[in-house]
């Protein structure tokens, strides 16, 4: 069981953590921290990205960089959930695009859960840019 908790600081600023013990600050007015939605992008930035390099590094491709950016549109009404999202990945080194557009199709469609969840209100697309190009 993973479990978290926040300790309100002040004003909206909180001292957050997880199961692994890493604290961060999570802050609603985005003075100190990040505010809990740029979390959940990073989330998913840090999930997809995770399983790109899994595949690529069992696929033996030789990549040298991964970035992904997550650009993002929230509802106009509350809750502001995310209702689009677009992942730009950009990989650098000496990889085979088909491997490439493989490892980040079975990541959205399979393996990210942070993908997974979201897909449940916002519609994810992605671009794949090469660095080395």
């Amino acid at each position: 069981m993973t479990e978290a908790h926040a300790r309100w600081k002040h004003n909206q600023e909180f001292e957050a953590a997880a199961s692994s013990g890493h604290a961060i600050i999570v802050d609603g007015d985005k003075k100190v921290g990040n505010s809990p939605m740029e979390l959940v992008l990073i989330g998913l930035c840090g999930c997809t990205g995770y399983d790109v390099v899994s595949i690529l590094t069992k696929k033996r491709e030789a990549f040298t960089s991964l970035e992904v950016r997550a650009e993002a549109e929230r509802a106009a009404n509350p809750p502001t959930v995310y209702t689009e999202i677009k992942l730009i990945y950009r990989i650098g080194g000496k990889v085979s695009h088909k491997a490439v557009e493989d490892a980040v199709r079975l990541s959205e469609e399979k393996y990210c859960s942070v993908a997974a969840m979201l897909n449940k209100t916002a519609k994810i697309s992605y671009r794949i840019e090469y660095a080395d190009e």
